[in-house]
């Protein structure tokens, strides 16, 4: 088959890999048969092309639009190189875009960009209607002029409406508040803009570049030209989002049966949609509400104030009940969790809400809430497009009556987790209300089952059931690649110390033989090493242990990570203490001599907190009639799924080489047996199980040394055993 023909035409290079071709060519097939995909490939499979060409090619034969999304950075730049790759041998339009926040030039909000886009429209449409009054008038004049009595008389009407349009114009540039920027796009000729756009492919910064230079607001060009693309990088919230994504899919032109979307770092597309699933009402938001009620003359004011403010009461009324002798002085600046779930019944606030509230009954207030706080925020609006206000005002009473009306509806829905928080702020400790989605299909599975088909890639998606029950997709094509680089250019190490069990971890025998094998394995790294462990604290506590030669660097959280990377690979001997949990274990690249080793320090497991819990009973009533199902899809796989990301951090390229130790006896096959359902190392791959060599803690030291040595991999004299 020729490049120019089927699945391979927007392949951007000489030939595929043999793996490659086949995956495209899978995939090619699925998308015809309106199927979903889900694609596993260790680093060096070609994922992103073996997905990105077929998809094109399709689409385009098609009349479909290709949508790539991730929510990893380093992925979208990876995204455009290889975009701009198929761009240089075959044309494709693409738009790289990216949310409004980021590309803003005057830094309002959405609600205030909205308003402002609306009022600067109506200005040009005035405009442009004086213009065809004003060519109106001239005809009138000359006809006139010859004697056309009648059209003197239409002249007469014409320069009538004229004055009056002229009038509202003045008045709009001087009491409204519109955007000089969008007014431009508007009014100016913008092919040279769209012809430069669409000669390459643009990355965000470079189009807010060349906007800013122009006067032009960027982010509305790149709405305003989107249909009809072939391909739109973008990232998980354009379609997880379901508000941002009706707005999305009608910029670009298409239905959601005419998309075909790419998923990259799928493995993170069941928690991000948890994320854009969950919704909050802050206590402030309630004050303000009560605020807004109270300065309204309105008669649905009452009863609306009244239900809010029941509301209120009952959420201050139950995190307070939940402070024992010293918590409140206790609480911090984080958000942090007070459970309010109940086995049987209602919720904690649902009852106390039920207990304050008084009245004729909560539900009629409620809807009187609503529609009072929607004709408030269209006044708010009016206000802001005629120029009464500065900003764009937003209206509490109907975002915590929209909310107040959902939580009493949905908590007691299966998958809701009703969850309360508190944090101390500069005026006290103040609270709010979590809707907590514990089930992530009911994101996703309405999402599949609109969009023509879905490609769903990552190094780490098996096992494939449990992603197709928890993203809820039906009858997908399951396909995986292993490791495509040479097997003699790497080596994995399951190292034989004791479990890293939450009771053994300051054990000092314990942390003794643990930290003689982190030690052991950069002694015997002819490079950089990356060290991973369950949690920062760990990180920090095995930091102050090491006392070998190489530099430490160590990653603490909320510090910049990125910084502190540059510096780490800039190294020729250091080791990085950081969190598999943080922002170093997947997404991020350490080639070659970046890092020679990566070491995983125990099984990393979340924090078990209420959350967990909830998830677990969630998944265990929906996906399974044993007791571990909850366990395995909330917490067992998904760890594993880390631990592998974090091992895939070294060996990314054919001539690159490394090792990858795992500290911890639940990944040895030796032990499977022993531990029994502590073991995590049958949730390995098949293929991956078979690379890990058992290895007692002395014993790490000497089997590196004789791989790098192997490898002539050391500048000068080996370390002596």
């Amino acid at each position: 088959m020729s490049r120019s023909d089927g699945s391979r035409r927007f392949f951007p290079y000489e030939e595929p890999y043999d793996h490659q071709a086949e995956a495209m060519e899978r995939i090619r097939e699925a998308l015809v048969e309106e199927r979903d995909v889900l694609f596993e490939g260790a680093c060096g499979t070609g994922k992103t092309l073996a997905s990105l060409t077929p998809a094109l090619e399709y689409a385009r034969a098609a009349g479909k639009t290709v949508v790539i999304t991730t929510n990893v950075h380093q992925q979208t730049r990876q995204f455009i190189e290889e975009a701009r790759a198929i761009n240089a041998d075959d044309p494709i339009r693409t738009v790289v875009f990216r949310g409004k926040g980021s590309m803003c030039h005057i830094d309002v909000g959405y609600e205030e960009c909205q308003v402002l886009r609306d009022a600067t429209r109506d200005l040009v449409d005035m405009e442009e209607q004086v213009d065809d009054l004003e060519d109106r008038e001239a005809e009138l004049l000359a006809a006139s002029r010859d004697g056309d009595e009648e059209a003197a008389e239409a002249r007469g009407a014409v320069m009538d409406e004229l004055d009056d349009l002229e009038t509202g114009i003045e008045a709009l540039r001087e009491e409204r508040n519109v955007c000089d920027r969008y007014y431009n796009n508007l009014t100016e000729d913008t092919d040279d803009f769209y012809a430069w756009l669409y000669d390459d492919v643009r990355t965000p910064e470079e189009i807010y570049e060349r906007a800013h230079e122009a006067e032009l607001c960027g982010y509305e060009l790149l709405k305003d030209g989107m249909e009809g693309i072939d391909l739109a990088i973008c990232n998980y919230h354009h379609l997880l989002d379901p508000m941002i994504r009706e707005q999305f899919f009608r910029w670009l032109g298409r239905d959601p049966e005419d998309i075909v979307a790419v998923f990259d770092e799928a493995h993170n597309v069941a928690d991000s949609a948890r994320e854009h699933a969950t919704r909050t009402l802050a206590e402030r938001t309630l004050d303000g509400a009560v605020d807004e009620l109270e300065d309204c003359d309105d008669a649905r004011a009452e009863p609306a104030a009244n239900v809010i403010r029941a509301f209120r009461t009952a959420l201050v009324d139950t995190y307070e009940a939940s402070f024992g002798f010293g918590d409140r002085e206790a609480v911090g600046e984080e958000w942090e969790d007070v459970t309010v779930a109940s086995e049987e019944g209602r919720d904690d606030l649902s009852v106390a809400f039920l207990q304050a509230y008084t009245g004729q009954g909560y539900a009629a207030d409620l809807e009187a809430a609503l529609a009072l706080g929607e004709e408030l925020d269209r006044r708010y609006e009016q206000a802001y497009k005629d120029g009464e206000t500065t900003t764009r005002k937003e209206c509490p009473t109907l975002s915590a009556a929209a909310f107040i009306d959902e939580w009493m509806e949905a908590a007691v829905e299966p998958g809701q987790y009703p969850v309360v928080g508190v944090r101390r702020t500069e005026t006290g400790v103040v609270g709010r209300a979590e809707l907590y989605t514990c089930l992530p299909r009911q994101v996703t599975a309405p999402l599949f089952e609109e969009l023509h088909a879905t490609v769903l890639m990552s190094a780490t998606l098996r096992p494939f059931d449990v992603t197709e029950d928890v993203l809820g997709l039906e009858d997908p094509l399951t396909m995986a690649y292993g490791e495509q680089f040479p097997e003699e250019r790497r080596r994995t190490y399951a190292v034989d110390t004791p479990a890293l069990f939450a009771s053994q971890r300051d054990d000092p025998a314990v942390q003794e033989t643990v930290g003689g094998a982190i030690a052991d394995a950069v002694r015997f790294t002819p490079g950089n090493t990356l060290a991973y462990f369950p949690s920062y604290a760990e990180a920090e506590r095995y930091y102050h242990r090491f006392a070998g030669d190489a530099t430490p660097y160590l990653d603490e959280p909320g510090v910049a990570a990125e910084e502190l990377r540059q510096e780490f690979v800039a190294d020729d001997d250091a080791v990085l203490f950081t969190s598999l949990w943080g922002t170093l274990a997947e997404g991020v690249s350490f080639d070659d001599d970046d890092a020679r080793t990566v070491v995983v320090v125990g099984v990393p497991y979340p924090h078990l907190d209420d959350r967990m819990e909830a998830v677990q009973r969630a998944y265990a009533e929906a996906f399974g009639d044993d007791g571990d199902a909850g366990w395995r899809y909330a917490v067992e796989i998904p760890t594993v799924r880390k631990t592998r990301q974090a091992l895939g951090r070294v060996v990314r390229s054919p001539d690159d080489y490394g090792v990858r130790v795992l500290i911890d006896e639940r990944y040895t096959h030796r032990n499977r047996v022993e531990l029994g359902d502590y073991s995590v190392y049958p949730s390995f791959p098949p293929e991956e199980r078979e690379e890990h060599i058992d290895v007692d803690p002395e014993k790490l030291g000497i089997g590196m040394l004789n791989f790098y040595s192997d490898l002539d991999a050391w500048e000068g004299a080996p370390p002596e055993p």
